[in-house]
Parts: structure tokens; C-alpha cells; sequence
């Protein structure tokens, strides 16, 4: 790494990464400014290892999106719908809870819930079926709900962001989604989401949540309308937060998906961009436990690639996702345990199922995994369960 590094330029920001420095926001920005990319993910992998060494995780989970009618009309946004658009829908707490029952027999153990700002939907929907899901299985962990709709189930419930948070915590939310980030500029945030919520309101309500106890990812989406200094200015806010609360699990880049949507971009992220955002994230959000290199919007494959660019998740399962599909994403629907595991593995890192906060459930050694592998080649499904069970810790 010494000598990749050596020879492009970045050789004092390397000599502070490796002695542990804090970096600033203008080392940030010439770390997004360098063409040389192998420097930067060595950098990067470097600052991971040290952090969580060779292991990578994932998550047996299920997206669940209650509905996506919505109040808002966000310029880059392909999901959400009008009460007279023909493809709107919205589910029942009995259609979720099936979902859910469905889920579970898979081995999920996330409910990750989000929806659009429905215009009628009463408070205690939500909190309704927040209960009836976790009645199905105390061990159940979920995760719902972005910024912005936890303000919306504000101004329905006729509360304060505190009391509202503490009343969902009450019926079964155990942690937020890092949805909704969006980019923090004022100027952007205009331009791709008008009359949503402020970045001042989006980290309040996390502060919020971190300060009841709670734990919560969170995002930024990239590579549409702003610029890098607007991505560092983004980080710099998250880090602040974290430097105050330590609240949050890990970080989510999220690459902008171009088709759709009322915000054309001539050129959408490329590889090259994927990847050097997650490692600039990796080096300059020093104070953050996890990456994920989320699969489902960068394609497995160069999810793949970002575990040796800071990354040190690929996300989960999924089974059915609605928002970047409806954007014009091309991955999958879903991913199974032993494909995400495979993954894993052929980045040459050690597979780790983990669980909503970032918490070690299963650990795939290379022998354990191989083991497995043998079993289910030879046509022995039970013996294969079998040895995941028992090879679990």
C-alpha cells in the first residue's frame, strides 16, 4: 500500500490515516478529487480493517413498504403517488402482518418499514401495526420509518417530535431508518426535494431519537445535481452529530437512480464514483462503526468490489423493494442468505450475518462455509440446515 500511495499524491493524508488523525474537510475534498482510485481504496481498506478487520456483514431481512401515497412531489422521486394515480397502493396491518409471518419462516429477524407522507392514514395505523408485527415474534427487531415521516406522524398525532418517538417506541420501534438525507446543502435540497424537510430537522429528529436511546442508520444520496464540496459538507454535518450523540450504526451512500423522475442527469454515477464515495465516507467518517455498500443500488457486483474500498456491509435480503426499483434500479428484488454469503466471500471476506444494530448473530468461517457448500451440493438440504445451525455462534 506504501507504494501505491507514494505515488499519487496523497502521501500526507495516508501518513495521517495511519497515525490515526482526524481529517478535515478540505482533505476530504481532495481525497474526492483524485483520479488515482487504487490509492484511495487502499487508504480506505486500510482505516476498515483496523476497524473490523477481514469480516463483512449482511442482514436476513424484509422491506415492507406500507404504501406510497404521499403529500410531497420530490423531484427525483419515482415512488411516491397520488390517490389518482392508477399504481398507488396501501396495506392493511393484516396484509403486513402476512408479509411478515411469510418473512419469518425465511429466517428473517428485520422488518425494515418505510412509506410515503399518506394524506389521510390516522396516527394509530401506525402504531398499530407496529404492535401487531411484533406480536408475531418478540425477537422481531424493527426497523421503520425515515425522518420526514416521523414528522408527519407529529402533526397527526398533535405531539412533539420526543413524545411521538416515545409513543412508537412504545409499540415496537427499535430503531430509525437513515432514509430521506437526501443531500444537506439548502440549495439542493430545493432543487431535488422541495418542501421536505430541512437538514436541521432531518439530524433533529435523529438527535432526538439517539438521545430516548435509540439507534439509527443514515444516507446521502449522490451523483444528481450537487457537487463534491456539497457531499463533504454533508459528511461533515453527519460526523458532527455522531461526535455528539454516537447514535448512529453505520452510514449508507446511496447512488441516485436517474430514470423516472423529474431531474434528468447527463451522467448518472459511474463505478468509478460508487466507489470512491465509499471510501472517502470510510476515511473522513472516523467516528462511525460501519459502511454499507448497499447492493440493491449499486448492483451486487460492484458491492462487491466496494469491501475493498471501506465498505464493510452489503445490507440484506430484502424480498421486495419498491424505491429504487420504481427509480429504475436493475438489481434484483431480493438476494438470498446464501447468495449474499458467497459474496461475501469471493471479496475474500469472512461472511457475518448480523443483526439491526450492526450486532454479530452468525459468523461464516471459510472451513464452516465450505461445509456447508459440500452439504447442499450433494443434495442434502437437511444436513446443510443442519451445519448452519450448529456451526452459528
Amino acid at each position: 500500500m506504501q507504494f501505491i500511495v507514494r505515488h499519487s499524491g496523497l502521501a500526507d493524508l495516508a501518513a495521517k490515516v495511519e497515525a490515526g488523525e482526524r481529517l478535515t474537510e478540505a482533505d476530504a475534498e481532495r481525497l474526492f478529487a483524485t483520479k488515482d482510485l487504487n490509492a484511495l481504496g487502499a487508504l480506505a481498506d486500510l482505516a476498515n480493517q483496523r476497524r473490523n478487520g477481514k469480516r463483512a456483514s449482511y442482514i436476513v431481512n424484509r422491506y415492507i413498504n406500507y404504501s406510497n401515497y404521499c403529500i410531497l412531489s420530490c423531484q427525483f422521486c419515482a415512488f411516491s403517488k397520488k390517490k389518482r394515480d392508477a399504481d398507488g397502493f396501501q396495506l392493511t396491518a393484516e396484509q403486513m402482518v402476512a408479509k411478515a409471518r411469510e418473512a419469518l419462516a425465511l429466517g428473517i429477524t428485520e422488518l425494515h418499514i418505510v412509506g410515503g407522507l399518506h394524506p389521510s392514514l390516522p396516527f394509530d395505523y401506525y402504531t398499530g401495526f407496529l404492535r401487531e408485527l411484533k406480536a408475531l415474534d418478540s425477537r422481531l427487531q424493527l426497523k421503520c420509518f425515515t425522518a420526514i415521516e416521523i414528522l408527519h406522524l407529529a402533526w397527526l398525532a398533535k405531539k412533539s417530535v420526543r413524545d411521538t418517538l416515545l409513543e412508537l417506541k412504545a409499540a415496537g420501534l427499535e430503531s430509525l431508518t437513515g432514509g430521506g438525507a437526501e443531500i444537506f446543502r439548502k440549495e439542493v435540497r430545493s432543487a431535488i426535494a422541495k418542501g421536505k424537510e430541512s437538514a436541521a430537522e432531518y439530524l433533529d429528529v435523529h438527535r432526538t431519537w439517539h438521545q430516548l436511546g435509540g439507534r439509527s442508520t443514515c444516507t446521502m444520496l449522490f451523483g444528481h445535481v450537487e457537487s463534491l464540496a456539497d457531499r463533504v459538507d454533508h459528511l461533515r454535518q453527519l460526523r458532527a452529530l455522531q461526535d455528539e450523540t454516537h447514535g448512529f450504526t453505520g452510514f449508507i451512500p446511496l447512488p441516485y437512480q436517474p430514470d423516472n423522475n423529474g431531474i434528468p442527469v447527463e451522467h448518472p454515477p459511474t463505478g468509478f464514483d460508487l466507489l470512491r464515495t465509499v471510501a472517502v465516507a470510510r476515511l473522513y467518517l472516523d467516528n462511525f462503526p460501519h459502511i454499507t455498500a448497499y447492493w440493491v443500488g449499486m448492483g451486487m457486483k460492484m458491492a462487491q468490489v466496494a469491501l475493498s474500498y471501506g465498505a464493510d456491509d452489503i445490507h440484506g435480503t430484502i424480498v421486495e423493494e419498491h424505491i429504487f426499483h420504481m427509480a429504475g434500479a436493475k438489481s434484483p428484488q431480493l438476494q438470498t442468505e446464501k447468495e449474499l454469503v458467497k459474496a461475501i466471500r469471493e471479496a475474500g471476506r469472512t461472511p457475518v450475518q448480523r443483526n439491526t444494530f450492526y450486532e454479530p448473530i452468525k459468523v461464516w468461517e471459510e472451513t464452516q462455509a465450505a461445509a456447508v457448500a459440500k452439504a447442499e451440493v450433494g443434495g442434502d438440504a437437511n444436513e446443510a440446515r443442519t451445519l448452519e445451525t450448529n456451526l452459528a455462534i
